[in-house]
């Protein structure tokens, strides 16, 4: 049934999308500056798209966008799906298996999260080297047909080198670090904090998990980049305001556009 679906999503993209497209781009919560730098950009609409979720988040604006950037063909999600808008897990990750279709081998996958290791500040960069699931389910349930990729790491190494030489080279300081995804869509108490920095987290967010296992599944080498909006430092908790969290982005944005730009070009 769900191949089906996936089929007909990707029919409708291909009546007006005739090329393929090796790389796939998620940007995350106000990281859409990327969107600016897609030549002969074409969109379309996840609202249009048969069977496509569509994503209810502010700042998320809900389109495929087609195109090329540092000549390379990419298709970028602008506007993402979360557990906590009500979807499955099925669902939050539907466009990865019609990204595989469309002929992405390449996973960016981004996103803005709070930090919970000192060794992060407002603004950096952190390339996410491990996760945790705090969903407590997992996409890939069901999809013991799918075929199951050799490799035993969910984030590619060589990609990872490869984001650390070009950050490097054009100057941008990044961190590595793992990535903890819970629930939501509240934030975490300071018990919760204390929690992740116990279990080994350096960041905690709401996403990226369900894509990056079901990209893995299917054979598609990721990447993951985290933006650090705010701080989740139990001992010195501050409420953090989506206008604080939006203006922290907006200040990491350029270097992250720079490393996808420059990235890409080497893929």
């Amino acid at each position: 049934m769900m191949k089906k679906r996936y089929t007909d999503s990707y029919k409708y993209i291909r009546k007006t999308i005739k090329d393929d497209f090796e790389i796939g781009i998620i940007l995350g919560t106000g990281l859409g500056g990327l969107v600016k730098f897609i030549e002969k950009p074409q969109s379309v609409e996840y609202s249009d798209i048969p069977n496509f979720p569509v994503s209810t988040v502010e700042s998320h604006s809900g389109k495929l966008i087609f195109g090329k950037l540092s000549g390379k063909n990419v298709v970028a999600m602008s506007g993402r799906f979360h557990y906590y808008e009500g979807y499955s897990h099925n669902i939050v990750t539907y466009p990865i298996p019609v990204m595989k279709m469309l002929g992405v081998k390449y996973l960016i996958v981004s996103n803005a999260c709070g930090a919970v290791s000192t060794k992060l500040e407002k603004a950096d960069l952190m390339i996410m080297n491990s996760h945790i699931n705090l969903h407590f389910s997992s996409p890939l349930i069901g999809m013991n047909n799918a075929g199951r990729n050799g490799s035993k790491y969910f984030y590619d190494r060589e990609l990872i080198e490869l984001a650390s030489k070009v950050a490097l080279k054009n100057g941008i300081n990044v961190k590595k670090g793992c990535y903890a995804s819970v629930q939501g869509p509240n934030l975490e108490t300071k018990a919760e904090y204390r929690l992740m920095q116990k279990i080994g987290a350096d960041t905690v967010g709401m996403s990226t998990i369900p894509e990056v296992l079901v990209a893995h599944r299917l054979g598609i080498r990721t990447l993951g980049l985290s933006i650090i909006t705010d701080l989740g430092f139990p001992d010195t908790l501050r409420v953090a305001e989506l206008r604080h969290i939006l203006e922290s982005a907006s200040l990491a944005e350029p270097k992250m556009v720079t490393l996808i730009k420059n990235l890409v070009k080497e893929l």
